[in-house]
Formats: structure tokens, C-alpha cells, sequence
């Protein structure tokens, strides 16, 4: 009899190792969650705008404060500026909602701002929008380069009749724009077909192009002081 109890006590005991052990390899542990950052609202400069509220540093450079709301679950911000005459982008790095930057004057740009959140997080961006920084005693400024909306550049497109769209979008702080040259060609876009006086911000032209050929084209926006503004140039193909 004693033996046997022995022998129950010893499974008994057994039996609570294997459950306790087997209760250890339970992950009972709450999933990671991850914050995203919400996407920034810019506040300043104003899109479309003519910057004027800046510090000048000489005579070709200008301290321009960027401002956007804070966005929740945002840890650092990245500002990208984008020459629209040169193409050239600069990126700065913040630990808040606002950032001092020198840029060069008598030119436009483009902003937006991306908040970046704690590790394995997306980064959200802002829209983007774009801005004239003056010149010192600067008054009258040049369009912003023409957008080019269609073709989308590095596309293939199908004529109808032989005709395609050209279509771009232009905007003007002071409003003044007189006209559009239209350049297309099958080198380098250095080839004039067509003068438009302007009538509205978003603009068509029907062109005759051929088949199984690839264009290069750009808009040059005038104004009625004479300044301009080159779109850089695009490219598509016809089937």
C-alpha cells in the first residue's frame, strides 16, 4: 500500500511540472501598435503666393520661416524644397513645426513637409505647395513654371486622327499672364508651333503628331512685363 502511494504522489507531482511547463510556452503577450503619423497641414508660405514676410541676407538671398501644424504621433519633420526653375530639391530636418531656411531670391519653389513617426511607422507627407521668393525691390514676378498635365511625361499616348492633347496648367501671382509658347519636336523641343494668348489657368491644345514617335515638348508662360517662365521639358510617345 505504501508503495503505491508513493507511486501516485510521484505522478501527482509529475503531472504539475508538465502542466506548469507546458503553460509557460503560451505567448499570452498584446500585439505591438504601431502610431502613425498623421499628415502635416502647411500654413506658410501660401501656396500660389508671393513671399514677402522674409529677412533679407544680400542682395540674392533671403531667410524664408516655413510653418505647418504639429501632427499627431509626428517625432521629427522633413522639409523638401524644390527650385521650379532649376529642378534643384534641398531637404532640412526638424524637431518641431517650424524651420528657418536661406534660399536664393527672385525665384519660385515648391514645398512640402513629411512627418516621420517612431520606428516601423510610415512617414506621412503634406500637399504641396508652391511659392515666389522676390528679389530686393522686386515687383513684379514671373509666372510659375507651366505644369505639364498630359501627356504625362515618359508616356505612350494614341493618337485620334493623328491629333493629341497638349494640356498644362499655369499660375500667376500677379495674375498677368499674356501668353504661351509651345514648343514640341522630335530632338529637343527648341522647335515653336504655336503661340497662345492666355485665357485661363488650365490650358489645350490640339497638335498633329505621327505615329511610333517620340516628342519633346515645354510651355515658356509670358507676362505683361516680359518675364518668363520654362516648364523644363517633357517627353512622350505616340503608339
Amino acid at each position: 500500500m505504501k508503495s503505491l502511494m508513493n507511486h501516485i504522489v510521484v505522478l501527482v507531482v509529475l503531472g504539475s511540472v508538465f502542466s506548469c511547463s507546458k503553460g509557460d510556452n503560451v505567448d499570452i503577450s498584446e500585439p505591438e501598435v504601431i502610431l502613425q503619423p498623421e499628415s502635416p497641414t502647411l500654413s506658410f508660405p501660401l501656396n500660389n503666393e508671393p513671399c514677402l514676410d522674409t529677412s533679407e541676407i544680400n542682395d540674392t538671398q533671403s531667410s524664408v520661416d516655413f510653418r505647418w501644424n504639429t501632427a499627431v504621433n509626428a517625432v521629427s519633420y522633413k522639409i523638401i524644397i524644390q527650385n521650379l526653375s532649376t529642378s534643384v530639391e534641398q531637404q532640412f530636418t526638424s524637431l518641431n513645426n517650424e524651420q528657418t531656411i536661406i534660399l536664393q531670391s527672385a525665384e519660385p519653389y515648391s514645398w512640402k513637409v513629411r512627418a516621420i513617426g517612431k520606428p516601423k511607422s510610415t512617414p506621412a507627407e503634406s500637399d504641396t505647395w508652391q511659392f515666389y521668393l522676390p528679389g530686393p525691390r522686386e515687383i513684379n514676378y514671373a509666372p510659375f513654371p507651366a505644369e505639364l498635365t498630359g501627356p504625362i511625361s515618359g508616356s505612350t499616348v494614341t493618337p485620334i486622327d493623328g491629333i493629341i492633347n497638349l494640356q498644362w496648367t499655369c499660375i500667376d501671382s500677379d495674375n498677368d499672364i499674356v501668353s504661351f509658347n509651345i514648343y514640341l519636336d522630335t530632338q529637343n523641343a527648341s522647335t515653336l508651333i504655336e503661340t497662345l494668348p492666355y485665357s485661363q489657368a488650365n490650358t489645350v491644345l490640339e497638335t498633329v503628331v505621327e505615329n511610333t514617335t517620340l516628342y519633346y515638348w515645354k510651355v515658356i508662360a509670358i507676362d505683361a512685363q516680359g518675364n518668363e517662365s520654362d516648364s523644363g521639358v517633357y517627353t512622350f510617345r505616340t503608339n
